[in-house]
């Protein structure tokens, strides 16, 4: 039987409930949101005469849900418009409707009995072969489906999500022993493909991987802290970005996530285990007495820290009074700073004989054995467990990419001398002559599986570029970009400066490019696969240059890269912009031009150059104002004015689009744009893009004149901002930066529906660009970005 999803019910609208609803109406989905209905009327619901039979309060639990998705933070909607896909109804009235969809997703309430209820009205109604699935976090599965159909039996599974579901790339898929194995096979490429998500496989177990195995390492790092009297700011300081951990580290985390919450998940697995490692999820005294402060974290306004004013405090725990918070200073963070990566900064941390090397050793070395003796058991595999701590917890690296990191035979000698008892996959790995878990085969990422190295299983749409430029090398590269052969006549540029900012060495090689596209390939995409698409242009190159008075330099730089954008937009060949994450000033600028943008569904995308003093240099003006045209329908009357008007507004309030969605509301893309939602198909999106642009008979656009609304425009634009800085919103320096900007998309002072030339209007922006880079106080605002890494209001 093949599957096809295309209405899915989710029943629970809490957080967690409306937030999986949230995502599958940002991909398209339509989805019901189904809850109880409430048992009494509130004051309001009574002012109204309405009944506990009224729609409005029968529904009232996913009606209030919908409305929180609206203000939530961050937002679980991409585009507002999004939540028109979501209809809100009740378990009383509307469990017939789940007839109509093709998965039905339970978020209820963590107890096994209510879920087992509501399990038994699904079957009673689902169609046959409708996949049922769980998302909770720790009840067994196979436990769920006991008793149900069997055709509900074989399509259920569970399906966890982690919070919050739009940002978090992990779904565990848990099969129970009577799924069918073409159902668990359809719900990983559809995790994978159509949710966009990191799927691992996991077995029905307490917590299954992610949670289980990062509430032990949570507990081992809070035992060691008190054990050694560390403070909560310490343990923090070096559980971090210096390890490769999220910035929340130990402590944070714990306040984000909610110490009742953690104290559950904790008791989950220590209810459901016994012996040594029953013993550690034991309540701790530390959790049971700030739980029962009600001291449960950032949701309660304090935890582990407490925020008082700006300052942020943190709890002594013999105490219990918050203090100043305090950092680990030691010998090995200053080496650790020298260190490459996340596993070489590790590696010099965790043999470091200081007490940063004591507390990471003594919470690392129990974690690192208790994921290797979970092997099998939780998981078949280490990609399994190093891919759920990675997409799951945020690691850089997952336990046994850690393990290779620091020396698997090091390691073990030293835990060996301590008295620790060593797994028999570890043992067996070292046995057998082998000293990593992780290997290459053919080029290929390869794994140890308990007897030998196999590859690791990579779905086709996931290009990894690091990977792919060591297996097939580069076409040519210099100190800011690589060009590289994708396959199927496709080229890739690749940007790999420092924050990926543009300067002259990717200037060159955007040249190039499009020189060597045109001779040898069917199109061109540019994309990478560093922390952000392209923050801009290089400002610290800029202000260096201006502070000399080289205008002369800088005149050359604009030109260039103007230069560069109008080749990527008249190339005989298309080219493919595949913008994610940060994609600002000059990143906007480079996929404005584009035959094509495929972003990513987080694409964070503007025009953002009036925050250090500047406007566009690089075409954008030019660019966002033929991206609003270009969406117009053909033959109709256009208000070039309301164009201009859209164009000056989002340039000079430096929008920024929250998402992929946004950008294209924002007219950073257009209609014909595509998302891609899983960020690791997005190369290969753009890929299929450039092809299909190639196979259709690829033709670039005509030169043709702009018309632009002139010196009456001109006016017009002006009025909005005198009347800000009338006001007192904007300072004096603001509204000079605001007349070149209106002066350049007006096109001068030429009569209103002037047609001008691109060259004209490109030499607009260059003189404006370059006059305000001159002005003293713009160059404050570029000095204070990238001294501080925020604007300046001067």
């Amino acid at each position: 039987m093949s599957y096809n999803i295309q209405k899915v019910a989710v029943l629970g609208s809490g957080v967690m409930g409306s937030g999986i609803a949230a995502h599958l109406a940002n991909i398209g989905i339509p989805t019901l949101l189904l809850d109880i209905a409430p048992r009494e009327l509130t004051k309001d619901e009574e002012a109204k005469g309405l009944t506990l039979d009224s729609k409005a309060v029968k529904n009232r639990f996913a009606n209030s849900a919908m409305q929180k998705l609206l203000k939530q933070k961050p937002a679980p909607l991409s585009a507002k418009k999004n939540l028109a896909l979501i209809t809100p109804g009740n378990f009383e009235d509307d469990l017939e409707k789940l007839k109509d969809v093709d998965w039905i997703i339970e978020v209820i309430v963590e107890k096994l009995d209510i879920k087992k209820g509501l399990f038994e009205k699904i079957d009673a109604v689902r169609k046959p072969g409708t996949i049922v699935s769980s998302n909770t976090s720790g009840v067994s599965i196979n436990a769920m489906a006991e008793g149900r159909s069997e055709d509900f039996q074989e399509h259920f599974l569970g399906t966890h999500f982690f919070n919050p579901p739009r940002y978090l790339k992990l779904l565990e898929v848990i099969p129970a022993n009577t799924t069918k194995p073409e159902v668990v096979n359809f719900m990983q490429s559809f995790g994978e493909d159509v949710l966009g998500k990191g799927v691992v496989i996991a077995k029905d177990t307490p917590n299954f991987i992610a949670n289980r195995i990062g509430t032990y390492g949570l507990i081992v790092t809070m035992n060691e802290m008190v054990a050694r009297n560390y403070s909560v700011g310490e343990v923090d300081s070096v559980t971090g970005p210096i390890i490769g951990r999220p910035k929340s580290a130990t402590f944070r985390t714990l306040d984000v996530v909610g110490l009742d919450i953690f104290a559950h998940v904790a008791k989950n697995v220590y209810d459901q285990t016994t012996g040594a490692e029953q013993a550690v999820f034991e309540e701790s005294p530390i959790l049971k007495k700030m739980v029962s402060n009600g001291w449960l974290g950032a949701k309660s306004g304090q935890g582990f820290f407490k925020k008082e004013g700006k300052e942020i405090l943190q709890l002594n725990l013999s105490t219990f009074e918050y203090e100043p918070n305090k950092k680990l200073v030691a010998p090995s963070l200053e080496m650790a700073k020298q260190a490459k990566g996340p596993g070489g900064k590790l590696k010099v941390l965790i043999y470091a004989k200081d007490r940063v090397g004591e507390l990471l050793w003594n919470s690392f070395a129990p974690t690192l054995l208790y994921s290797a003796q979970l092997m099998g058991e939780i998981a078949d595999d280490v990609v399994a467990i190093d891919n759920a701590m990675k997409w799951g917890f945020g690691w850089a690296q997952g336990p046994f990419e850690m393990w290779d990191a620091i020396g698997v035979e090091k390691s073990v000698a030293k835990m060996k001398e301590e008295g620790r008892e060593i797994p028999e996959f570890v043992s067996g790995l070292l046995d057998k002559g082998f000293s990593t878990f992780y290997t290459e085969i053919d080029g290929d990422l390869a794994y140890y599986n308990g007897t030998e190295y196999v590859k690791v299983p990579v779905n086709e749409k996931a290009i990894d570029l690091r990977r792919y430029k060591k297996k097939h090398g580069v076409i040519k590269s210099n100190s800011g970009a690589s060009l590289i052969d994708l396959g199927d006549g496709i080229a890739l540029l690749e940007f790999h400066s420092k924050s990926n900012a543009i300067g002259l060495d990717i200037v060159q090689m955007i040249n190039f490019s499009v020189d060597e596209v045109e001779k040898n390939f069917k199109g061109l995409v540019i994309g990478n696969q560093g922390k952000n698409f392209c923050v801009g242009a290089n400002l610290a190159m800029i202000l260096m240059e201006a502070q000399d008075d080289n205008i002369f330099e800088l005149d050359f730089v604009i030109k260039s890269f103007q230069q560069a954008m109008r080749r990527i937009k008249y190339s005989t060949k298309p080219v493919v912009a595949a913008p994610f994450q940060m994609a600002l000033g000059g990143g906007a600028e480079v996929c404005l031009p584009a035959a094509h943008i495929q972003a990513s569904a987080e694409t964070y995308m503007g025009l953002v150059e009036v925050g250090v003093g500047l406007i566009p240099g690089g075409g954008g003006n030019l660019g966002l104002y033929e991206k609003f045209i270009k969406g117009l329908p053909q033959g109709v009357e256009v208000d070039y004015q309301h164009i201009a008007n859209k164009v000056f507004e989002t340039i000079a309030m430096a929008k920024v689009s929250t998402s992929g969605e946004e950008a294209r509301e924002n007219n950073f893309l257009n209609f014909a744009d595509g998302i891609s939602v899983n960020p690791d198909h997005l190369i290969y999106d753009a890929k299929q893009a450039a092809l299909a642009l190639a196979e259709a008979g690829y033709t670039p656009p005509v030169k043709r004149k702009v018309k632009v609304v002139g010196a009456p425009g001109y006016a017009t634009l002006l009025l909005g901002a005198q009347g800000m800085f009338d006001s007192g919103y904007i300072t004096e320096h603001d509204l000079k930066i605001a007349k070149k900007l209106a002066y350049v998309i007006a096109g001068g002072k030429v009569p209103y529906g002037t047609e001008v030339s691109e060259e004209y209007l490109l030499n607009l922006e260059k003189q404006a660009f370059l006059e305000l880079v001159a002005d003293q106080k713009s160059q404050m605002r570029m000095q204070h970005m990238l001294v501080k890494g925020k604007p300046l209001r001067n």
